[in-house]
């Protein structure tokens, strides 16, 4: 198996834990400057100088929508001044009111690397070509995906602002090789695929990657993706 960060991703359970207190450690002396986090933990009693992971108090997104609800448009859930900021992404609001999310240049590339780490796990190499069938818009996505491959140095195909049809079509001229989307998405292209007499099994296409829903996860439906 390939790593991304092999002088993380191999590291013993003891040395990991070290590795996670230095970063916990770290990010907690920057919280000082982000109000929303000064406030939950004065109200909890802890100090961010000296406390460990377990004192921490649980935030869930329900306060972070009500904090962006009374102080619009991002909340006050921001550790620098708005000039530091460089990315503006939201959830999908499927689940509630859209939740607004600024990154700073550091921000953004953990984010990718977090997708670098998912990408060398499922096998990815420099010649796999990406094929990305989102729409581009501020939803978070799969921004970060392509993002991540294409600082690996992949061939990335961004597919926003096409009907199935031409997606299907374009995945298959191209001859992807990986293919980032929702589980009901890979249904629907499949389907569609079936309806168009296209060879989706006998494409270029070795790997999904699939993410935003839970379907990945379930047997039945990993099984008829």
């Amino acid at each position: 198996m390939a790593y991304f960060h092999p002088e993380e991703e191999t590291l013993e359970p003891t040395a990991l834990v070290a590795l996670q207190s230095r970063k916990l450690a770290s990010m907690l002396a920057v919280v000082g400057g982000n109000a929303f986090y000064r406030r939950k933990f004065a109200a909890a009693g802890v100090d961010v100088a000296s406390c460990a992971l377990v004192d921490l108090p649980f935030t869930t997104r329900a306060e972070l929508e009500q904090d962006q609800r009374d102080h619009q448009p991002y909340g006050t859930n921001l550790t620098y001044d708005a000039d530091r900021y460089h990315r503006l992404h939201q959830t999908s609001g499927s689940s509630g009111a859209p939740l607004r999310w600024l990154d700073t240049a550091e921000s953004w590339d953990w984010w990718k690397a977090c997708w670098g780490v998912i990408y060398r796990a499922a096998g990815v190499i420099d010649a796999d070509r990406f094929f990305f069938p989102f729409s581009f818009g501020p939803f978070i996505g799969f921004w970060g995906a392509f993002e991540s491959a294409a600082a690996m140095g992949n061939l990335c195909l961004p597919a926003g602002g096409m009907s199935t049809s031409a997606r299907l079509h374009a995945l298959l001229e191209h001859r992807a090789t990986f293919v980032c989307c929702t589980p009901t998405y890979a249904l629907r292209m499949a389907e569609v695929a079936k309806e168009l007499g296209l060879d989706l099994a006998g494409s270029a296409v070795r790997g999904l990657v699939v993410a935003g829903e839970p379907g990945g996860n379930i047997p039945a439906t990993r099984s008829k993706i």
